[in-house]
């Protein structure tokens, strides 16, 4: 429902003004204070239902690219909301502060994770799963006229997963309850709007604020002690009383500072802007020494440079002193310059009162008037926490100046004192995503650690818990479809703080490519392949693995799973894939490996290549394979020859896209869990753009939510599958589907469509065919050439394998038989089969005709 139908249906009730925005509706007094006697039963059943992270950032993100762009109407409409004289420039502003970069680095920054509520293991080696988890209810107590805290503070509670009842000063406009709806309606799923509420009611209203505070889990309160005393006396037993007061900020100046032009005009920056009004804005100048006129003779020349500062621009009653502020700046100053008489202090002061510099021979913190008005004090850096830890339940920011050295050695007596934060002189007011506020992370004040403990034997291949309590729900995909094209051109347009890490595809479908990733993105792909392949069967405590993948040339397998053994804390040989397979199965036999990861073709080669010594050794069980597939026969060969009791994929997925699937213990062949908490996926017809019916085979189109930099929506990979209907016996909701081939492994010849998988599974299954199988495409000037290259593995007989291809295969043999083809069978040498020089995958089909 949009913000404009939520209207129209609120004022067909005719229930007064709407006032207030209940869970998607807008709503007047009447209605608001009934469903408060409601509320713990609207939370209740709100938190019934699944809020995804990454829903609360999908929202975000549409809703920060609109406040970003002056012109969108979401940002036309709300700057109507706005309060009198409010600079529109602060929804830009607030834009900035929603998107997804910032919002997911507040996440990794506060909770670790960029998906903090799934219950995944800490440690891989145990069967302890740990989340973050709502505290539930989340009762947030607003300040007046500051625009952005408030909705800021909700996006917080609902970041951490919590329903939110937020109240607004009852002399402010409505902006607040449109911009929750706004972002309400970019979530189709309704989960945002239910955890939303937001009323405007006076402080004095106390039941509507007690009704608010008794079923909450945690109370947020912004403002003074009073605010925060009136408050509390609503706050139930067991309740977490979130404050968020008025502090007190300083600057501390070293005496090689504080003669330093420059270090005097960033402190003027600090305390003109926004008039000290921020509670890091510095009200205190302290000065590293004792001597009484260093501390007059600064507070001079500070003075002169206030001066030449242009005069404050209040708009329109906004951030201008009120009767009782110009009150307590006039009796402030006046009582200054009365103490003049005693030597204790010394006023400069401009004569319209716009700003005032205060010198005082006393070093205890004294809070400061405001609107440019400064003390300057005397405090020796030894003296510094016993006069400063008096104050320490108020102290803020602590901008220093001085050498390296100093601010170093200052930065810790400051922080020993009870500052929370410390900033340049100059940068006070200045702030970074993810920065903790008033010594606290604000998502883990909102947030409960929990854990479970499960049965290591039951529970030994389950990396997340939540795989098995319930399906993943992401937003639906939409837009164009993306080629590999595409995907090139948008990488080439990912800017330089997001372009961290480049890799270079196998270059098996034709020309290398380079795909790109942000760190972040890559260290959560890597623990998704992590937890895929604990799914698999791997045991990070017991098994002893050679990575044998091919390293070098930017190619991105080696270095991949190199960080999945390292996030699982699993033994690792780093040998690589390498061509002396004497020197390879010498390293895993002496350092007792008992795994092997790799590519189906390094590893058939190693193990034929010394097979005897493998064979005496006896101590290879597992085996996991990417990029390629073993077919039934040769993993029956591993099995039968070797030893070997785990055959199984370590994950499937693309270098542009990361890991897609994953194998659990019931699976096998093809068939793979969707990596669901990273992608969606769509299967649509080989010839036109819609779905394919259940169970059939299309083309596989995945959607990367969570990118960094770069949006990989519908993309179209290449590959063929089909879904694989049910319910997993293993027991996860993750969707499931067999992959059947790449677009690619089907060819055009004579006139016919034939297929790769199909010469495979004939050889196999009517030929006895263990080894690889490769087609060779060539032209020839009376007609196509259609060459099987076969590896050669004990008494593989070409002609039969011929008859076998030609009654097995109609198509085939209708090509062979109206001479539209010659179909050659050519027994070959593993070794001599064309393979990507990146990463050493088989070629399945090599058209020479072009």
């Amino acid at each position: 429902m949009t913000v404009t139908e939520t209207k129209a249906a609120y004022d067909q009730h005719g229930d007064g003004v709407a006032h207030h925005y209940w869970q998607g509706a807008f709503i007047g007094d009447e209605e608001a204070g009934r469903r408060l006697a409601g509320l713990p039963a609207a939370v209740e059943a709100a938190l019934a239902t699944v809020l995804e992270t990454e829903t609360v950032l999908a929202a975000c993100d549409a809703l920060a690219g609109a406040l970003r762009d002056p012109a969108h109407p979401v940002h036309t409409r709300l700057a109507a909301h706005l309060p009198e004289g409010e600079d529109p420039a602060v929804l830009v502003e607030l834009g900035g502060l929603l998107g997804r970069r910032e919002l997911t680095r507040k996440l990794r920054r506060e909770l670790g994770d960029a998906a903090p509520g799934r219950l995944n293991r800490p440690d891989p080696r145990e069967s302890v799963y740990e989340a973050w988890a709502p505290v539930g209810l989340v009762a947030h107590i607003a300040p007046g006229n500051a625009a952005t805290v408030a909705p800021l503070s909700v996006v917080e509670g609902l970041l951490a997963g919590n329903v939110n009842v937020l109240k607004t000063s009852g002399s402010d406009t409505l902006l607040t309850q449109h911009l929750m709806a706004e972002l309400a309606t970019l979530d189709p799923s309704g989960a945002l709007a239910a955890r939303i509420v937001v009323l405007r009611f006076p402080s004095s209203r106390q039941e509507w604020l007690r009704l608010m505070c008794a079923p909450a889990d945690a109370v947020a309160v912004w403002g003074g002690e009073g605010a925060v005393e009136g408050v509390a006396a609503h706050v139930p037993a067991g309740c977490r009383l979130v404050e968020w007061g008025h502090r007190i900020s300083f600057a501390y100046l070293t005496s090689d500072a504080w003669s330093d032009a420059g270090t005097l005009d960033a402190l003027a920056d600090d305390v003109c802007l926004h008039e000290q009004q921020a509670c890091s804005s510095p009200q205190v100048v302290y000065l590293d020494t004792a001597d009484e006129d260093e501390v007059f003779a600064f507070a001079e020349r500070f003075a002169a440079v206030l001066a030449a500062r242009p005069p404050a621009v209040h708009a329109a009653s906004a951030g201008a002193p009120d009767p009782a502020e110009e009150a307590e700046l006039t009796t402030t100053e006046l009582v200054a310059r009365l103490e003049e008489h005693l030597g204790l202090t010394r006023v400069f002061a401009a004569p319209d009162g716009s700003w005032r510099v205060m010198a005082d021979t006393r070093s205890p913190l004294t809070a400061s008037p405001l609107h440019r008005s400064v003390w300057v004090k005397p405090l020796p850096r030894k003296q510094l926490i016993a006069t400063l830890r008096p104050m320490r339940r108020y102290l803020q920011t602590a901008g220093l100046a001085g050498s390296r050295t100093d601010i170093a050695e200052l930065s810790r007596t400051a922080l020993a004192a009870g500052v929370t934060r410390v900033t340049p002189v100059g940068a006070m007011l200045d702030s970074y995503a993810g920065e903790p506020h008033d010594g606290v992370y604000a998502l883990q004040r909102y947030s409960r650690r929990v854990a479970v403990q499960a049965d290591p034997d039951r529970f030994s291949t389950t990396a997340c818990l939540d795989d098995l309590a319930r399906p993943v729900l992401l937003p639906q995909p939409a837009g164009p479809l993306l080629g590999k094209e595409d995907v090139q051109e948008l990488g080439r347009r990912v800017a330089r703080a997001d372009a961290e890490l480049y890799f270079r595809s196998g270059g098996s479908t034709g020309a290398p490519a380079l795909s790109i990733f942000s760190y972040d993105d890559y260290d959560t792909q890597m623990h998704a392949a992590a937890r895929g392949l604990l799914a698999a069967g791997y045991d990070p405590v017991g098994d002893r693995t050679a990575n044998l993948f091919y390293s070098g040339g930017m190619y991105g397998s080696f270095i991949s799973f190199f960080s999945v053994l390292e996030r699982l804390g699993g033994v690792q040989l780093p040998l690589s894939a390498g061509p002396d397979h004497r020197a390879t199965a010498r390293a895993v036999i002496d350092h007792g490996a008992d795994t092997l990861f790799g590519m189906p073709s390094y590893l058939w080669q190693l193990l034929h290549a010394e097979a005897d010594a493998l064979r005496a050794y006896g101590g290879l069980r597992k085996v996991f394979y990417g990029g390629e597939h073993f077919t039934e026969e040769q993993q029956r060969t591993l099995k039968d020859t070797f030893g070997i009791e785990t055959v199984r994929s370590i994950t499937y997925g693309s270098t542009d896209l990361g890991p897609l699937g994953y194998q659990c213990t019931e699976s096998s062949g093809g068939v793979h869990h969707l990596h669901a908490d990273l992608h969606t996926m769509e299967i649509l017809d080989v010839a036109e753009d819609r779905p394919v019916a259940p169970g059939e085979t299309g083309r596989l189109v995945f959607t990367t939510h969570a990118r960094r930099g770069q949006h990989l929506g519908r993309y179209v990979i290449g590959d063929l599958g089909r879904e694989v209907p049910g319910r997993c016996p293993c027991g996860r909701h993750a969707p499931r589907f067999e992959l059947r081939g790449r677009t690619g492994d089907v060819m055009r010849v004579a006139t016919y469509f034939l297929d790769h998988r199909r010469f495979l599974a004939l050889a196999e299954e009517r030929g006895g065919h263990r080894g690889e199988l490769q087609v060779r495409l060539d032209g020839t000037d009376a007609r196509e050439r259609l060459t099987v290259r076969v590896e050669r593995a004990g008494a593989t007989d070409p002609e039969r394998l011929r008859e076998v291809f030609l009654s097995g295969y109609p198509e085939l043999r209708s090509a062979v038989t109206e001479q539209l083809l010659d179909l050659v069978v050519e027994v070959v040498d593993g070794a001599s089969l064309d393979r990507s020089p990146t990463s050493g995958k088989l070629l399945a089909v090599v058209d020479a005709r072009r």
